[in-house]
């Protein structure tokens, strides 16, 4: 355990070692309370938050609005079975189908469950719509992607990590290559009824795909009468510059899958949206959820999507994109091989001649910025888009810092040699 952990971290560290499953490696920080782009731990040192709950909290903590919304509807009712109708739900429904220009929503809690639920519902659309034999649909995904951990979505994935001793898989997927709108259509068959992709791949490092991709294959869907689901958990919600990453590419997808953020940083809140001809398929007692729609998870929506309909916080990610990038891309060449990603979420390549990416977080925790690895070679970076100017660059010169100081050390290390 690192040195300076306190007494007060090294003891809760401890009981969750201890009492919790190991389903997590944490960096050996302990968070006490958290307040806009900055967290701070049980010691009382701040951080910048980078990390963001995996884009959970892209309105930053404690969010006034929301904790407002949440004083008030808590004061009311927080959770009411799907049985009957409560006030609120209504209005939160009509405006996120309409922030992402389609006409329903199918609520959920989670993001998994959201992908999991848009799986299932283009498997109905398949065999009612369609046409395809019963059990003979054919859902293709791309290699590399992370649409969560449930049995369903993990065989749909080929992270070795993820599926290692969780089979049998849940059979009706193909992967293709990422980025190859060819693979895709040679993929595709009678039976394929739909196709589901992460605009930006997250997990994989922020792999970004060449330009036309998703429209080509959007085109591609349309010609063969297969749905298009857009994984949007990640990169939804303002987290690349536009309320959904499918509007910076122009296309509309049959399905968008939402969450992380549509909680506002508070609870889980996930969701579906589409039009009727693809949700109308759903009946009564054909799928649900208990906490699904319930009226504090459908008043945090409402404010957030509110708060995205204003467009400020899409522009100021915008704004702010050059001030985040520009000085990473500075470092290609010396301890970075590669920097890609849009709006506020970065994924920056580490040169394994200065160490892997989890040394790099390290390295940044003690500088007071939090930031995870991914895929063992990669940073990635997601501040709220809260954030100021002034706080971008402090994370940018501190990042600046560790990679110039461990490229000095290797550059020293390769001339004693």
């Amino acid at each position: 355990m690192n040195a300076s952990v306190s007494p007060r971290a090294i003891d809760e560290i401890a009981k969750v070692k201890d009492h919790s499953a190991s389903n997590y490696a944490p960096l050996e920080l302990v968070l006490e309370s958290a307040e806009g782009a900055w967290i701070t731990d049980v010691d009382g040192k701040r951080y910048i938050d980078c990390l963001s709950a995996y884009s959970a909290t892209t309105f930053g903590h404690s969010y006034p609005k929301f904790i407002e919304v949440l004083r008030e509807q808590t004061s009311k009712i927080s959770i009411a079975s799907r049985a009957v109708y409560v006030e609120g739900f209504g209005a939160f429904a009509e405006a996120l189908a309409k922030l992402a220009g389609k006409d329903m929503i199918l609520a959920m809690n989670t993001g998994a469950e959201a992908n999991e639920t848009a799986i299932k519902i283009a498997r109905k659309w398949g065999y009612r719509v369609k046409g395809v034999p019963a059990d003979q649909a054919k859902i293709i995904g791309a290699e590399g992607n992370f649409h969560g951990r449930t049995t369903t979505m993990i065989s749909l994935s080929d992270d070795d990590i993820a599926r290692n001793d969780y089979g049998p898989f849940t059979p009706g997927f193909e992967l293709v290559p990422y980025n190859d709108a060819e693979a895709l259509r040679a993929a595709i068959d009678e039976n394929t009824v739909a196709v589901i992709l992460e605009p930006i791949q997250g997990e994989a490092g922020v792999a970004v795909p060449d330009p036309g991709y998703l429209a080509e294959v959007r085109k591609i869907t349309a010609e063969h009468n297969v749905l298009l689901i857009l994984d949007e958990v990640q990169t939804g919600m303002g987290r690349t510059g536009t309320t959904f990453r499918f509007q910076a590419e122009g296309i509309e997808p049959d399905l968008i899958t939402t969450a992380k953020a549509l909680g506002g940083g508070i609870l889980p809140v996930s969701a579906v949206i589409g039009n009727k001809d693809v949700l109308g398929v759903l009946e009564p007692g054909t799928h649900g959820s208990t906490f699904g729609g319930n009226p504090l998870a459908a008043a945090i929506g409402k404010a957030v999507v509110d708060e995205l309909a204003t467009g400020k916080w899409q522009q100021n990610s915008q704004d702010l994109h050059p001030v985040l990038f520009e000085p990473l891309r500075a470092l290609v060449g010396r301890g970075v091989t590669d920097v890609r990603g849009a709006g506020l979420w970065a994924g920056v390549d580490i040169d394994p001649a200065i160490g892997n990416a989890h040394d790099v977080c390290e390295d940044l925790l003690e500088k007071g910025i939090l930031a995870k690895d991914t895929r063992g070679k990669t940073v990635r970076l997601a501040p709220p888009f809260i954030v100021s100017r002034e706080e971008i660059e402090q994370i940018t010169n501190a990042f600046t810092e560790v990679i110039e100081a461990r490229w000095q050390q290797a550059q020293s290390a390769g001339a004693a040699e």
